[in-house]
């Protein structure tokens, strides 16, 4: 399924490819690959409130600053953080290294591409995860969603971290 207009990066229209979810949806699992090129499902986390944080590439600023950010509220909170890109496991690890990334999960989804057509978040164009953040809380459904329009800006880190602090709660 392709989804054009959805986003855009520097003002040119992109396309997002793969089954489009929405809020209340029940999350579909899907497997990416860590560092030591282990798999990791979603259903791993099964009963915690989950946080994806979706980014086209770790090595550009925008998705540095996403990524740190999520790193420095992940003690403020019980929940799992992900951060998903398209980047060689090698790649993550050594930016993990270099940028004392270790309250985050980071996690690469390069070899199958599963995240990336199960919740629609493929650009076809650049081959990458469109910038996105989405909550699963603890039941495993959607709670929260939000796709950023232009890719090189940053999400709504406060509505985010606000919908988590009552998914963990509830």
């Amino acid at each position: 399924m392709e989804r054009k207009n959805m986003i855009t990066f520097k003002g040119n229209p992109l396309t997002l490819t793969g089954n489009e979810v929405k809020i209340g949806d029940m999350a579909p699992d899907f497997t990416v690959v860590d560092n030591d090129l282990k798999p990791v499902k979603l259903s791993d986390f099964r009963g915690k409130t989950v946080v994806i944080s979706s980014v086209p590439s770790l090595d550009t600023p925008v998705c540095e600053i996403q990524t740190k950010k999520f790193n420095q509220e992940a003690g403020s909170t019980n929940a799992v953080i992900l951060t998903i890109s398209m980047d060689l496991p090698f790649a993550q690890k050594r930016f993990c290294g270099a940028h004392s990334i270790s309250a985050v999960k980071v996690v690469s989804d390069y070899k199958d591409r599963d995240f990336a057509n199960k919740f629609g978040l493929y650009i076809k164009e650049l081959g990458l995860l469109s910038r996105a953040v989405i909550i699963i809380d603890k039941n495993g459904k959607i709670a929260y969603q939000e796709i950023v329009k232009e890719v090189t800006q940053e999400p709504n880190y406060k509505a985010a971290l606000d919908t988590v602090k009552s998914a963990v709660v509830v």
